[in-house]
């Protein structure tokens, strides 16, 4: 109960000021400020309170001051939702107060290096705002910085902190602001992380692995001859008339129910989609890995896909696939330079496609070149010759079963 109301507080916090148009990005700068606003308004009250307990009230006042100006600032931001207001206060906060506090106290030493505090505002400022501001923000800090240093002959060495309790706040300072720059440093790395692995997956799904690790190094056309491979081709039958008889958004939920256990069974056997069109799909075994059991792993999906179709319904229906495939030479590769796609070329492209434009509900019709290297693993039916554009007549077969 305690944990869920307090994770209920943090919301409410971490909302104030939130508007329903706020980006992603503006959404988590906002609620990162809001939530890093109180740990200092608590802090600058119990240095204040310390200072004022140690006898120095003059010093205490200020980070008392910070703690109250801090609440107006979020109060004004919750009121008004002005984000670049509510940040440009709190920075400016974390800057010059620090600045005053120190030659409050007398310096660098007598003041205990309160000034580091200061040096979170421009790596505050890269979580909250752009680069370039948050070079102005550090190089304020530096002039802050350059000041004291010019001050320091003139500034009065002593007061009423004894050499212990100067100690104890050098201590708690410089712990306080490391400990603040390694969370930042730590949430930054973090952050690098996150959007790398969630790039690399998002690669990963266009583009082969291999692929991609060249464009990261090269931006060139990419393209590679393979001697021998498979590829596939599965087309639902009859589909302009199906399309006709749903709404778009359901034809579109269908092929990707059916599309996505294709590709859950590629990933299986560590096959490389190549593409969909429309309601055709496309996949390819030996690119960009080289495999010599290429048309053997192909089949042995096709023959999965045509169990799968056979025994389910989608949207209340039966669908019926053709499905072709062919074996040979062909070139794989990238070409252009925006929406890269991974894709092949070459006749036995052309010939995997006649084969499956040229089947038969249910049938897995294959090539002549894919039966030669499939018949002592798999039964097969002649089927008899089809014509293929540019390449005459061609012997086809219907793979039936796998041989056990």
């Amino acid at each position: 109960m305690n944990s869920k109301l307090s994770e209920e507080i943090l919301t409410r916090i971490a909302r104030i000021g939130a508007s329903p148009n706020d980006s992603e990005d503006l959404k988590l700068q906002k609620s990162l400020l809001i939530l890093c606003s109180f740990p200092f308004i608590f802090a600058g009250a119990a240095w204040g309170i310390m200072y004022i307990q140690f006898g120095e009230k003059p010093a205490g006042v200020i980070p008392l001051s910070y703690s109250a100006f801090s609440i107006l600032s979020i109060v004004h931001f919750s009121i008004t939702r002005q984000f670049r207001v509510f940040r440009f206060s709190q920075l400016s906060l974390i800057l010059l107060l620090p600045f005053a506090l120190m030659l409050s106290l007398g310096g660098f030493i007598s003041g205990s290096a309160v000034i580091l505090w200061g040096l979170i505002c421009p790596l505050g400022a890269m979580l909250f705002e752009s680069q370039s501001g948050a070079i102005r923000w550090f190089l304020g800090f530096l002039f802050l910085l350059i000041i004291s240093g010019v001050m320091q002959p003139w500034l009065p060495v002593d007061n009423t902190l004894s050499t212990a309790q100067i100690n104890f706040f050098f201590v708690i300072n410089l712990a306080g602001v490391g400990s603040l720059i390694f969370l930042m440093v730590y949430y930054f790395v973090g952050k690098k992380k996150y959007f790398q692995e969630r790039s690399e997956s998002l690669l990963l799904n266009i583009l082969p692995k291999e692929i991609i690790e060249i464009l990261k190094e090269q931006h060139r056309t990419i393209a590679r001859h393979y001697e021998s491979a498979s590829i596939l081709f599965a087309d639902v039958v009859n589909f302009t008339a199906l399309s006709t008889s749903m709404n778009p958004s359901e034809l579109v939920e269908m092929l990707n129910e059916v599309f996505s256990e294709f590709d859950a069974r590629a990933e299986k056997y560590g096959l490389e989609k190549i593409k969909t069109i429309g309601d055709c799909y496309m996949i390819a075994a030996g690119v960009p890995r080289p495999r010599e059991d290429h048309a053997l792993v192909l089949t042995e999906m096709a023959l999965e896909m045509r169990d799968y179709l056979a025994n389910h319904e989608f949207m209340g229906k039966k669908l019926e696939f053709r499905f072709g495939i062919n074996s040979g030479p062909v070139v794989a590769g990238v070409i252009g330079k925006k929406k890269f796609s991974y894709d092949l070329w070459g006749d036995s492209v052309n010939i995997a496609s006649r084969m499956e434009s040229q089947g038969e509900s249910g049938i897995i019709q294959v090539s002549q070149a894919t039966y030669e290297l499939i018949k002592s693993h798999f039964i097969c039916a002649q089927i008899g010759t089809i014509n293929v554009k540019g390449k005459g007549e061609m012997n086809s077969w219907s793979v039936e079963k796998k041989i056990v």
